[in-house]
């Protein structure tokens, strides 16, 4: 019989082994496919789009470094500058972006010594008015810092600029107008998500006139707000700067969907349906809903709920402006290209005469620093364990 059981433990012991193996080997050619699309000139945009979809996303710090950039368009050898010293005087948010970071403490890591959560903190509030001062036509929304402290914590103070303020002209446009008219708007379309699939479902919400302001934070902060594992938070990020626009709300549509039993059967009233559903479960199966989200984009796309009454007289400038994005991005040259250009014209200054030679700072040494202050910021190296591996490279790649 101990035999028995010895050689049952044997054979599930040499299964896991297997197992193993192979998502290490579906790990490491999926990191190959995605090395091969940032290789490509242009950019394989596509493949890095598909990647970040689906299952495990873009799977490392690293990896999300070298292709958030380029889902967004943005040259990691033209970043914006640090913030000027003054970006806080007299600006009119100034007070409130401060009274959100100062609530923000629970999204940084757990562990964090004081000094360097405050460091961050610091970034975090000069990013968010230095992107608002650079772009007056936004306006701050609570929820907005959830974004930047995402980003800052992954790629840097700069690159984060450089991201944030791309995103907040495409993809969160609409969160910024001087009302929150744009962003009711898009919620408006999580009601004929549900009904498409689920009309008894949606029926027992309309009964219980819960609306969708449960929903609220899950869209205006990527599910930063609501989510503990930054992990699953980095999973959304990837698979949301891949997509259109509305696919936040797709998502939206999914939990409820998944959450249904639970929805159908407590009370038909407003404030049940609503306390239930804004408390987010932490074990959502990730990878099934996100795929259940893109199959539900493709099954009922925004044109088709579109034809709603309810959703037919608003301008929403994301989805209007989002085809031109998407082409916008696809004629990007690779990182290796965009750093021999950069040294082109570091050579071509060094062969004007010294009269005619810019006065600045040696560009070539103005973008490593940037680079590094780019990638790592002031305390990231004890935040993302990976950049201790990638500031390397990535002053390699500048030189």
């Amino acid at each position: 019989m101990k035999r028995g059981r010895n050689r049952l433990r044997g054979t599930e012991s040499r299964a896991t082994v297997k197992r193993n193996e192979e998502h290490l080997s579906w790990k490491k050619q999926k990191l190959v496919h995605i090395h091969q699309a940032l290789n490509s000139d242009p950019v394989n945009i596509e493949t890095l789009r598909q990647a970040a979809i689906s299952e495990g996303g873009l799977l490392t710090d690293d990896m999300r470094r070298k292709v958030w950039p380029k889902l967004l368009n943005v040259n990691v050898y033209n970043l914006p500058a640090k913030p000027s010293k003054d970006v806080r005087e007299n600006h009119k948010d100034f007070r409130q972006v401060v009274l959100d970071v100062r609530r923000s403490m629970r999204r940084f890591p757990k562990g964090m010594r004081v000094d360097e959560r405050e460091v961050l903190q610091e970034q975090l509030i000069d990013i968010i008015l230095d992107v608002l001062r650079r772009n007056p036509q936004l306006h701050y929304y609570q929820g907005y810092h959830d974004f930047v402290v995402t980003f800052l914590l992954v790629v840097g103070e700069r690159m984060t600029i450089a991201l944030m303020e791309k995103l907040s002209n495409h993809h969160l446009r609409d969160f910024m107008d001087p009302t929150m008219d744009s962003t009711k708007h898009i919620l408006n379309y999580l009601m004929p998500i549900l009904e498409h699939v689920d009309p008894v479902l949606h029926d027992f919400m309309i009964r219980a006139e819960v609306g969708t302001i449960f929903a609220l934070s899950w869209l205006i902060t990527w599910y930063g707000y609501v989510l503990s594992d930054f992990r699953h938070i980095l999973r959304l990020y990837d698979f949301f700067l891949a997509s259109h626009p509305l696919m936040a709300v797709y998502f939206a549509a999914v939990i409820v969907l998944y959450r249904q039993e639970e929805v159908k059967n407590c009370d038909c009233d407003m404030p049940s349906v609503h306390q239930l559903l804004s408390r987010m479960p932490q074990d959502l199966p990730y990878e099934d809903l996100i795929g259940r989200a893109q199959s539900l984009f493709m099954s009922c796309p925004p044109s088709l709920l579109a034809q709603s009454v309810a959703l037919q007289s608003h301008n929403i400038v994301a989805i209007r402006t989002f085809k031109d994005f998407q082409r916008s991005t696809l004629m990007q040259r690779p990182d290796s290209v965009l750093r021999e250009q950069l040294q082109k014209r570091h050579e071509n200054q060094l062969a004007l005469p010294m009269n005619t030679q810019p006065t600045t700072t040696n560009q070539l040494v103005k973008m490593a620093v940037w680079g590094l202050s780019a990638t790592l910021g002031a305390t990231a190296l004890a935040v993302v364990q990976t950049a201790l591996n990638w500031a390397p490279e990535f002053l390699s790649q500048l030189f």
